[in-house]
């Protein structure tokens, strides 16, 4: 059965944050939770620059489950990890546990009172009955469950965020890396220019 991951080609990522977008409007989010967010690292750092899309990862081995006191949290046979909500106490350790800041607490009032916990579900719905009202108001819509990959990484423009089978989107990225070469490849001088790699870089890697 497949493994379900997502993986961001920071490459490729222009930081339009439809990914996003789409996945507020897709699962109607709560007001003050992000599920999904475009992040820049060494921001204003010429070169080194990198922008990604992070949400939950569905770790293989979750600290989100590990600290859980009440054990809301669950995975499913495709490898997601999904939460309950009923069995939700709102204690928080989750959030902190996380390395990617995935579990959120829902703010609403001036001082953010807080709530049950809310994190990205892989568009897999959650505990209740696939499709139904209450699934949809808890956790927001289950694509999986109509054969469909997540809201984010089908609205992804340029193909940067990847999300579905980890073996296929892993092997996506490989050859994407072989293809793309290094240096200037990266960013696709000899595609844009009509050259080949060995014309388009000296023998220092520079620009002939």
């Amino acid at each position: 059965m497949a493994r379900m991951k997502f993986i961001c080609d920071s490459e490729r990522c222009i930081e339009c944050n439809s990914c996003a977008t789409a996945c507020k409007n897709e699962n109607e989010v709560p007001w003050g939770v992000n599920r999904r967010r475009v992040v820049t690292v060494n921001d204003g750092v010429i070169g080194q620059e990198k922008t990604i899309s992070v949400a939950c990862m569905h770790c293989s081995d979750a600290p989100c489950m590990a600290v859980c006191p009440v054990d809301c949290f669950y995975r499913t046979d495709e490898g997601v990890v999904l939460h309950n909500k009923d069995a939700c106490i709102g204690c928080g350790y989750c959030s902190y546990a996380c390395p990617f800041g995935a579990p959120q607490f829902p703010s609403s009032g001036t001082f953010g009172l807080r709530g049950k916990m809310d994190k990205c579900t892989f568009c897999a719905g959650g505990p209740e009955e696939n499709g139904s009202k209450a699934e949809f108001e808890k956790y927001g819509r289950n694509r999986l469950a109509e054969g469909k990959l997540p809201a984010c990484a089908e609205m992804c423009s340029t193909k940067a965020l990847l999300g579905g089978d980890g073996d296929v989107v892993a092997e996506i990225f490989r050859t994407r890396v072989i293809h793309r070469g290094k240096g200037s490849e990266v960013w696709g001088w000899g595609t844009a220019y009509g050259k080949s790699p060995n014309q388009a870089n000296g023998p220092e890697g520079k620009k002939s």
